[in-house]
């Protein structure tokens, strides 16, 4: 089993914490984590995109010339595609780009995303994550004390409400619980900030 230090707020190591190999000790699976990274960003697309065709286009009601005897090429509407001013052809309309991925991979890919985090040494474990009241400053502070210089992802087992209003105007910092956790988050953020139950609750779901 992987063995990462426990620390406490102020950035103390207070203990170890042995990781389920299950978990955060398996080799990444590199295509899995691509699938499920794509999968992610697709479901992200507004998919709100839209051009007008020769029936939504304004004018084009007459048609321009008759159809015999003047020696051009007939036409039965100045709005058809090959008119400046026509409708497109084919083009882009409101649809869905999300798409799952089977139950068993997605979990591979969580799992491989944390792992990662684990061989590259970039996460972190917490014994407790709890603020009495909301303090940016403060929450700044325990960065600091952590060593987080970069982006940080930091996850709690439940949503707490002054932990999230504390680090939410922090460029580079993102909260999420435990059941929030998701591939493209892990991979995106330099650090994981996890708190020690978030771990237990996140073992519990993927062992």
């Amino acid at each position: 089993m992987p063995k990462v230090a426990l620390y406490n707020v102020s950035g103390a190591q207070v203990g170890e914490v042995e990781l389920s190999d299950i978990v955060f000790g398996i080799e990444p699976n590199k295509h899995v984590l691509h699938d499920a990274v794509v999968m992610q960003q697709a479901s992200l697309r507004a998919g709100t995109h839209k051009v007008k065709g020769r029936s939504e286009v304004r004018g084009g009601g007459r048609k321009p010339w008759k159809q015999k005897g003047t020696g051009r090429a007939r036409q039965g509407s100045i709005r058809a595609p090959q008119w400046v001013g026509g409708g497109t052809v084919f083009g882009p309309t409101p649809r869905s780009y999300s798409y799952k991925l089977p139950k068993k991979v997605r979990r591979l890919a969580v799992r491989s995303a944390l792992s990662s985090k684990v061989i590259d040494n970039e996460i972190v474990v917490l014994d407790q994550l709890v603020m009495e009241q909301p303090k940016t400053k403060q929450f700044a502070e325990i960065l600091n004390n952590l060593k987080v210089e970069r982006k940080a992802l930091i996850v709690t087992a439940n949503f707490e409400d002054n932990v999230y209003l504390s680090a939410r105007n922090i460029p580079g910092v993102k909260f999420v619980t435990a059941e929030g956790i998701n591939v493209l988050d892990v991979l995106n953020y330099d650090k994981l900030i996890i708190t020690k139950e978030a771990v237990d609750k996140v073992e519990e779901v993927l062992a």
